[in-house]
C-alpha cells in the first residue's frame, strides 16, 4: 500500500475488552494515588476516561501494519478524546479509520480514528524523514495565545515507567528497547505519549478541582520526549471546569493542551 491510499481506509471494527484489572493497572500507571481509592480498587470503581486512548491503540498498530510505512519508526505527536460516557469494564465495540495522511514535504502526518459508544480517540502519527510523495499538506494552525497559569503543580515520572505504563496495551520498542531508541535519535528509551497525557490529566483535574474521573476531552500535542525518572513541571490556566496545560521537564516544554471536565 502507498501513503498516498490511506485516507479515508477502513481499518474494520474490533471488540476490545478489559477487566477492572485492567483499569486498575491504567490507573497505577499513570500515578494514581491512593487517596483516590475508587480508582484503584474494585469495589466503586471509577475508570479513568484517557484509558480510552490506551483501548483504541489496535486501530494505530493496524495502520501501520498495511505496508505503506514501518510503524516502529513511527511518532505519537498528538491525541484528542471525546468521552460520551463512562467506561465500564467488558467489552466495547470500536471502528478504526485512518482520518487523513498529511504530506509536509520531510515528513507525513497521518491521523486514525476510533469511534465506540464510550469514546472518540483521534491518534496523530508522524513518519520522520518521509515525504514528497504528492499529498496535501495539513491546514495551517493558528498559535495558541501564551500560557497564563494561576496553578501549578509537579508529576514525579518513575524510573520504570515506561515499563510499567506498556502492559496497558502499547509496546512499541521505542519504550523498552535502546536499540530501537537509539535508531531514532534518542538517548534511551522514552515514556509513552498516553502515559503523559493520563499523568497530565490527573494534574490538570487537581487544578479545576475536579476528579480524574470526571475528564470529558482532552486534546494536546506531544513536542519533546519525556524519559522515565524526571520531574515534570505542569502549568495551568484555569476556566471553571476547563484546564489549558503545558507540562514542562527541564524548563523545555514535552507537552500542551486542554483538558475539559
Amino acid at each position: 500500500m502507498h501513503l498516498s491510499e490511506l485516507t479515508g481506509f477502513d481499518l474494520g471494527t474490533s471488540r476490545v475488552d478489559f477487566s477492572a484489572d485492567d483499569a486498575i493497572l491504567y490507573a497505577l500507571a499513570v500515578g494514581a494515588p491512593p487517596s483516590h481509592l475508587d480508582l484503584v480498587y474494585e469495589q466503586d470503581l471509577r475508570v479513568l476516561p484517557a484509558y480510552g486512548c490506551a483501548l483504541g491503540l489496535w486501530a494505530v498498530q493496524a495502520a501501520g501494519e498495511l505496508g505503506a510505512y514501518d510503524r516502529t519508526r513511527s511518532l505519537h505527536v498528538g491525541q484528542s478524546l471525546t468521552v460520551y460516557r463512562p467506561l465500564r469494564p467488558g467489552p466495547i465495540r470500536t471502528h478504526g479509520c485512518v482520518r487523513s495522511a498529511f504530506d509536509k514535504g520531510r515528513i507525513t502526518i497521518i491521523e486514525i480514528e476510533v469511534l465506540s459508544p464510550s469514546f472518540r480517540a483521534v491518534y496523530t502519527i508522524l513518519l520522520p524523514g518521509i515525504g514528497g510523495w504528492g499529498g496535501d499538506p495539513p491546514a495551517r494552525s493558528e498559535r495558541p495565545a501564551p500560557l497564563v497559569p494561576d496553578w501549578t503543580g509537579t508529576v514525579d515520572v518513575r524510573p520504570d515507567a515506561a515499563m510499567l505504563y506498556r502492559l496497558t496495551g502499547d509496546k512499541h520498542p521505542v519504550h523498552i528497547d535502546p536499540v530501537v531508541a537509539a535508531g531514532m535519535g534518542l538517548d534511551r528509551p522514552i515514556l509513552h505519549g498516553l502515559a503523559t497525557l493520563g499523568m497530565t490529566a490527573r494534574a490538570a483535574a487537581a487544578a479545576v478541582g475536579a476528579h480524574p474521573a470526571s475528564l470529558s476531552a482532552a486534546q494536546v500535542r506531544f513536542s519533546n520526549p519525556v524519559y522515565p525518572g524526571c520531574e515534570m513541571h505542569i502549568a495551568a490556566e484555569t476556566d471553571r471546569n476547563v484546564a489549558r496545560v503545558e507540562a514542562s521537564v527541564d524548563a523545555t516544554t514535552v507537552m500542551s493542551g486542554t483538558f475539559t471536565f
